[in-house]
């Protein structure tokens, strides 16, 4: 399942936090900051949705991820490099490289963690 950009917003906060309060979260937002009603209704949809949960203190709630921010980025990647670049992850690494404005130095640091990765098989 996918997080609209709002509740991907919110989600990165969830994340950053560990476990938030409404205020928690209310307070990370920059401005403008949405409306209660608003995070509450996208907080709603993202349990329903099963990223996120709660532990209730009498009426208040305390929110956590469900979800680890590494997986759901891997998934993200994954059908990037399915729907995009024909389920070849080469062809993604070779348009990253070439259209991305990376610096020597990164591009060293690239080619080094795949040499590692490469060393690893």
């Amino acid at each position: 399942m996918q997080l609209s950009k709002s509740e991907e917003e919110l989600m990165n906060i969830v994340w950053k936090l560990k476990k938030a309060f409404m205020k928690d979260l209310l307070e990370a937002y920059p401005e403008p900051k949405p409306a209660t009603t608003t995070v509450a209704t996208l907080l709603k949809r993202m349990a329903d949705k099963g990223f996120v949960a709660y532990n209730s203190y009498g009426r208040s709630r305390e929110y956590y991820p469900l979800v680890k921010k590494k997986d759901y980025f891997s998934k993200h990647v994954n059908g990037l490099i399915k729907n995009f670049f024909n389920d070849s992850a080469s062809q993604f690494a070779s348009f990253f490289a070439q259209e991305t404005n990376l610096s020597k130095t990164e591009l060293e640091e690239l080619k080094k963690l795949i040499d590692d990765e490469i060393k690893k098989k």
